[in-house]
């Protein structure tokens, strides 16, 4: 208890601004992982935003490069993560839509040739660079440019989910019922690669690039066994983030160990307490209603 105490005596003293925007941080990241997360995880692409968030470290690496070689001054790692996730995402959208068949071949060569691009171009970035930061990120590093940026991307996810939520429920849950009823499912398909892929830019900052992808499933996944339609999941998602990254965040700070990667044990643990709570439960109402017949 003194370690918890100690944790929300942190919290709220000025004295450590970095606890309190690493909070604030999950809570705002929860809402991405929410709503993204469900329609990722309904959608099933979740491997397509696995190799956008690998593939960004390639941007990241160059935008290093150029910037500490003044080829480019000023180009933050931030911009040219965008700017990868995006070709990414643009990339993998059109393969997925015009050809299916080379679909996971095209995703494992994206992730694959996007990291090395960043290894190498780290290795030659003069100073000591480590990827390691990029990779499992650190979210007592978070900034108020972070927590601005992060708050603006969920007004827009946010908006956009509301106005778009039939158009996007539909494509979600049967393609080609919402084709028959004129939806645009390829450009829906699209915009949400894109909005991913820069939510992911950002996101990497909280748990890092490779544990990204854990966080846009997880916390969706568990939402699934109780929610009843797409809206609820993309709810109870956000609730679960939330709860999970503020429970990783305190976990994190008494046990000293990385943030990140506490949020994601935390969310698998509960992820396939879930899971196998859910296997034991259906299994003994089968077992009964075999013995009522009986």
């Amino acid at each position: 208890m003194d370690s918890l105490s100690g944790f929300f005596a942190a919290l709220f003293n000025p004295a450590f601004p970095f606890v309190r925007n690493a909070c604030i941080a999950g809570l705002l990241s929860s809402v991405l992982f929410g709503v993204l997360g469900a329609i990722v995880t309904v959608k099933r692409i979740a491997g397509l935003a696995g190799a956008i968030s690998h593939a960004v470290l390639g941007g990241i690496g160059i935008a290093l490069y150029l910037s500490a070689t003044n080829k480019v001054p000023g180009l933050t790692p931030m911009m040219g993560a965008i700017v990868f996730a995006l070709l990414a995402a643009g990339i993998i959208g059109v393969v997925s839509l015009k050809a299916k068949q080379r679909e996971d071949t095209v995703i494992q060569a994206i992730w694959a040739i996007g990291m090395s691009i960043g290894v190498l171009f780290m290795a030659k970035t003069p100073g000591y660079t480590d990827p390691s930061s990029y990779l499992f990120g650190n979210i007592l590093l978070i900034s108020n440019q972070d927590l601005v940026l992060l708050a603006l991307l969920d007004i827009m996810v946010v908006f956009l989910a509301w106005r778009f939520y039939p158009q996007i429920e539909a494509s979600s849950f049967d393609e080609e019922f919402a084709q028959v009823r004129g939806i645009p499912t390829q450009k829906v398909f699209l915009l949400i690669l894109a909005i991913t892929s820069v939510a992911v830019v950002l996101l990497q900052t909280f748990v890092g690039i490779v544990m990204v992808i854990a966080m846009l499933t997880l916390p969706a996944g568990t939402a699934g066994y109780w929610a009843k339609n797409l809206a609820a999941m993309m709810g109870l998602g956000t609730l679960f983030s939330a709860l999970f990254s503020f429970g990783g965040l305190a976990a994190g700070w008494m046990l000293d160990v990385p943030v990140g990667a506490m949020v994601v044990v935390l969310s698998g643990g509960v992820f396939l307490g879930t899971a196998l709570t859910t296997l034991l439960m259906k299994r003994r109402r089968r077992r009964k209603l075999g013995y009522d017949e009986s």
